[in-house]
Parts: structure tokens; sequence; C-alpha cells
């Protein structure tokens, strides 16, 4: 039987980190404090491009070439690239067009984009898992997540200015013929909160027709403690139908997006704390990557070792949630 194994992963974050005292300087200048927020969402770093040379491709190729030599590949051994970012820097042609530029990779190889926002790139790494499985011609396929989050950040909002972090992720995905890799991976969508998380917050026509331009993400306040519910109801879902318990799970490669959410989800399985891989106190938010930089994190630390059992999960904005079960 034919199955899609991680053959590597790796990481690549812009070069400037910058620490917590930066913000609270800048917000305490708004007669704002944000100590508890910053708790809260679990930010001690993060990674922020300061130039004009990076952006969200060239943090992408940084990525895609890192992991190809990690898995002593070349670009004419990939047979599929799938790009997943919710700030492209281009969006004619598509972005993915130029990881293939970049690695020289063989004209038959299938490309393109995806946007599910955040969740993005877990979403990409279950469709071309599935994709693989049913075409005979695509044996190594590269996923790249890679967002530059903190182009759109808002100076005025601390959720998105003090809490996003620049950087992506490349993975390598092979066939193979053991008893591993992908296995099952659901989504739920919760579409009433489609206008909480806006860019542009007027749509791109309406901003091209009235010749504005739109500078900053539009991030209405929610409560993020919404997700928690669903998020149970497909751990537990998503498990009954692959016959599996909670104590089956070896590790837990979770959105970083808010480390008090990842306390919860721990709280409510009563996870050990082990299990669970955080690299959101150093990298802050970095979208659609989070999930697969905690996975890297988790391998180089040997946290994850091969045969270990894990569990994805993340959001999107709007909202839309993924869990994926991978046997590394």
């Amino acid at each position: 039987m034919t199955n899609i194994r991680i053959k590597a992963v790796d990481v690549y974050h812009a070069k400037k980190q910058i620490n917590n005292d930066v913000y609270f300087e800048h917000f305490e200048e708004q007669g704002k404090d944000i100590t508890n927020f910053l708790n809260i969402m679990g930010r001690k770093k993060r990674y922020v491009i300061d130039n004009s040379e990076e952006n969200t491709i060239t943090m992408a190729i940084e990525a895609t070439n890192r992991v190809l030599k990690k898995a002593g590949l070349e670009g004419k051994d990939i047979d599929m690239i799938v790009f997943s970012t919710q700030i492209p820097e281009v969006t004619v042609p598509t972005n993915a067009m130029f990881i293939h530029n970049a690695i020289q990779a063989r004209k038959g190889t299938v490309i393109f984009d995806m946007n599910a926002n955040c969740a993005g790139m877990t979403i990409a790494v279950e469709q071309a898992s599935r994709y693989m499985k049913s075409n005979p011609h695509v044996n190594n396929a590269l996923v790249v997540g890679s967002d530059y989050l903190s182009l759109v950040a808002n100076p005025k909002d601390a959720m998105t200015f003090a809490n996003f972090g620049d950087a992506s992720s490349a993975i390598i995905l092979e066939k193979t013929e053991k008893d591993t890799g992908f296995i099952d991976a659901m989504c739920e969508v919760d579409s009433s909160n489609r206008n909480n998380i806006l860019y542009p917050q007027k749509g791109l026509s309406q901003t091209n027709k009235a010749g504005e331009s739109e500078e900053f993400m539009l991030w209405l306040p929610f409560d993020g403690a919404m997700a928690l519910p669903y998020t149970y109801e497909m751990f537990e879902a998503i498990l009954e139908r692959n016959q599996l318990k909670m104590d089956d799970i070896d590790v837990f490669c979770l959105s970083q997006f808010a480390k008090v959410n990842i306390d919860k989800i721990q709280e409510q399985f009563d996870i050990p704390e082990e299990k669970i891989i955080y690299i959101g106190d150093r990298y802050g938010y970095t979208g659609t990557s989070s999930p697969f930089i905690a996975l890297h994190e988790g391998i180089e630390t040997g946290k994850i070792k091969r045969g270990d059992l894990i569990l994805f999960w993340t959001i999107g904005g709007g909202h839309e949630f993924v869990t994926m079960l991978f046997r590394y």
C-alpha cells in the first residue's frame, strides 16, 4: 500500500529578533499596557523583517533551499509544488512560480498557490498527500508555507503589531510502501465570523476603484476561546474514526497563535507537558507555517522521532479549523 511520509522539514525566519520591551514601550506611548496580553499570547520574542529585500517569496525560497539540501534532493526531483500564504507577494503569477524558477524544477511539475489563511499549510499538506496517493506520477511534493505578517500589522493594534512574526517552513512529502505517513484529516468551518479579520478591509475591488490603499489588517476583537469546543470535538472525532485514543498521540504540533489555547487543550485532555511543542515565545505568531515550525523544532530537539504519531491542529480566519494525523 502506498503511503505519504514526511521526508524532511526546515525553516527560515527573518533575521531581526525583537523582544517584548520594544512593544511595551510602543504601546505605553499610546497609553496602553499590553503586559497581560503578551502573557496570554505567550510572547517573549519574535522575528520581524526590517529591510526592503525580504518578503513572503524570499523567505519561502530560503526555506525551500534548506529542506532540499536536508533531503538530498534537487529541483528536478520535485513533482509538485504547493505554496501556502495569506500575504502573497504577487497575485499574478502564482507565488509557486517563483519557487519553481528558483530551484529549476521540471516543466512538468504541478504548481499552485492556496490560501486558507493560517490553516493553509496544514490543509496543503493534507491535500498534497491525498493527491499523491491518487497520482502515480507524483512521487515527491514540496509544500511551502510563508507569511510576511508584520507587513500588514497595525501599529495601534497589539493583536497584530505585537503578536506577529515573519517566517517560512518547507516540507518534502514522498511516497513510501512502509506503514507510516499521512493518516487522516478533517475540517470544521464557522463562517459567521467571516468579517472579523479582513484584508483589505473594504475588499480589493472597492479599495482599487476608490483609488485607495490598505496598509493594515482589520482585526476586530473576538473571544478566542470560541475555538475550543470545536477543537475538542474534532480531536475526539478524528481519533475515534481511526480507532485511536488520546494516549496514542506522541506529539502535538498545534497552532502557535495563543499559548492560552494550547494550555486549555492540554488541560482538557490531560496531555503531558513533554508531548507539547511550543515555539511561539521565540518566533511570534507566524500564521500558516506555525504548526510546521513546531514540527521542525520537535525533530531538531529529538522530541519527535521516526514512528511517532503526531496530531496537528490549527485555525484560519473566518473561522476554519483543521486537524490532521500523521505518523512521522
